[in-house]
């Protein structure tokens, strides 16, 4: 928040706030404006809107996404930031929540909901979706489950394919993934469909939001062969709407 405020704090107002999740519970997040806005408010659905998805086995809001935020806001958009569940800095209980592919994807899901329902400038028909490595995983996931929420996404380094992704991370991360409640402490060669159900490159045919694919061949994290390269083939496959850019 500090260098944040150091760096745009004249031009980009930031608020953190909680807000209400499919559960019942809430969920913390930050609110990104434009400060010079005309007055009396803009007007009513005269803005876009975006949800943006941070990265990261237990990642949160860092430096690495600040240009990205101001640049969006600068643009016209207003931006929502949550801090899903398993986020660091917001205590064990939500630190230990972490839910690949399951309850994370509806608190960003909420997210966006929670943007329209309190912020009446933003038009829900311009309401787009922008995910980074894990944050991009999450995106799809987004778009298959919610297919009319989104008017556009962005899928940015992320992951596609939960089983491949299993297949060569280190032994430590693949067991701590393992003995979420998802997957019930098994490895996919022990109960595989649990990653199946969590991988996107399983759903594409219930993408109906037009897609933004990037990624880089430098990528070891999500290699471009195994995520966002057949990501593209599926969504040619299957004539959808999108651009890439590898």
């Amino acid at each position: 928040a500090v260098q944040f405020n150091q760096s745009y704090g004249d031009r980009v107002a930031m608020r953190q706030l909680l807000y209400p999740n499919r559960d019942g519970d809430i969920t913390p997040a930050y609110i990104f404006t434009a400060r010079n806005q005309p007055a009396g408010g803009a007007p009513a659905r005269s803005r876009p809107g975006l949800v943006i998805v941070h990265g990261g086995y237990h990642g949160n809001l860092d430096n690495n996404m600040l240009v990205l935020i101001a640049n969006a806001v600068e643009r016209g958009y207003l931006v929502i930031f949550p801090e899903y569940r398993g986020s660091r800095g917001y205590g064990k209980a939500h630190y230990d929540a972490v839910d690949f592919g399951g309850k994370e994807v509806d608190d960003v899901v909420a997210a966006g909901e929670h943007l329209l329902k309190t912020h009446p400038e933003v038009d829900p028909a311009r309401l787009g979706i922008y995910g980074r490595s894990k944050g991009g995983m999450i995106t799809l996931l987004a778009i298959e489950r919610f297919p009319k929420l989104f008017a556009a996404a962005v899928h940015n380094v992320g992951l596609a394919d939960m089983v491949a992704y299993m297949a060569y991370k280190p032994a430590f991360r693949g067991d701590d993934i393992a003995k979420q409640p998802r997957f019930g402490g098994k490895s996919p060669s022990q109960d595989l469909v649990p990653y199946i159900d969590v991988s996107p490159i399983n759903h594409v045919d219930l993408i109906e939001t037009p897609l933004l694919v990037q990624s880089t061949t430098g990528d070891r994290t999500a290699p471009v062969q195994l995520h966002a390269g057949r990501l593209i083939d599926a969504l040619k496959a299957r004539g959808k709407v999108f651009e890439s850019k590898i």
